[in-house]
């Protein structure tokens, strides 16, 4: 563990400085892509032929290797911390737009039918009905965006030390600091784990009405073995 916690002065960070610079770049992309899944995904939901375009050009963005993206921004964007961002962020967008778009049309429709019985316009109904019951399918979508975010932020190494954690991978090779690289690879993992720990929680506290464990499907099968005399009996 000796010079685990020891980060070269060129990165011009701490351990914990690169953690929250990791984070930064990771979540901050999902958050946009999330702004960004939202209004695509209704109107896919209510255009329905829109959505298989859409979703065929999501798919071939999520296609294109994140340093090609690269490549291309680098033009414009230079080497910064927008040149990773902006490439995270589409690729948080292309999976949260099925999730949420499976996840709105699994309303029931005599659900709908009641929001609109009680006045609620097409906005307010997406708002206030919709999106809750689609919370689980959309916090799915979020925990694997969240993963993949924070483990390609690590790719920005590559162009001039925007890899947050990911430049303890080139300064392992760099100094030959083998240590550097295990400090990387544990940390972001850590961070993906506790991360989606984090979403677990959220939905847990957003969905009240879900099942916990398994003690809430056993109470029906003990009322199924009732015995047929006490059956009787209660009738």
């Amino acid at each position: 563990m000796n010079g685990f916690f020891d980060i070269p002065s060129d990165l011009d960070n701490t351990y914990f400085g690169l953690i929250g610079l990791h984070l930064r770049e990771a979540l901050l992309p999902v958050l946009a892509g999330l702004l960004a899944a939202l209004p695509v995904a209704q109107l896919c939901v209510r255009f329905r032929w829109l959505y298989p375009p859409v979703l065929g050009v999501t798919t071939v963005f999520y296609a294109i290797p994140s340093l090609a993206v690269f490549v291309v921004l680098i033009d414009y964007t230079g080497q910064t911390e927008l040149t990773v961002m902006i490439p995270l962020a589409i690729y948080s967008l292309v999976v949260l737009v099925p999730a949420i778009v499976d996840g709105v049309r699994s309303v029931p429709e005599e659900t709908l039918a009641a929001s609109t019985a009680m006045g609620f316009g097409p906005v307010r109904r997406y708002l206030q009905v919709q999106l809750p019951i689609a919370v689980p399918a959309i916090l799915a979508g979020l925990r694997v965006a969240v993963s993949a975010s924070i483990s390609l932020v690590s790719v920005g190494a590559l162009i001039g030390n925007q890899g947050a954690l990911g430049n303890l991978l080139a300064d392992a090779q760099k100094y030959g600091r083998p240590e550097l690289a295990v400090n990387s690879v544990l940390t972001t993992a850590v961070l993906a784990i506790l991360c989606d720990a984090v979403l677990v929680l959220l939905r847990n506290l957003l969905t009240p009405w879900m099942p916990r464990g398994r003690s809430g499907g056993r109470r029906p099968k003990k009322a199924a073995a009732l015995p047929e005399s006490q059956e009787a009996g209660a009738r």
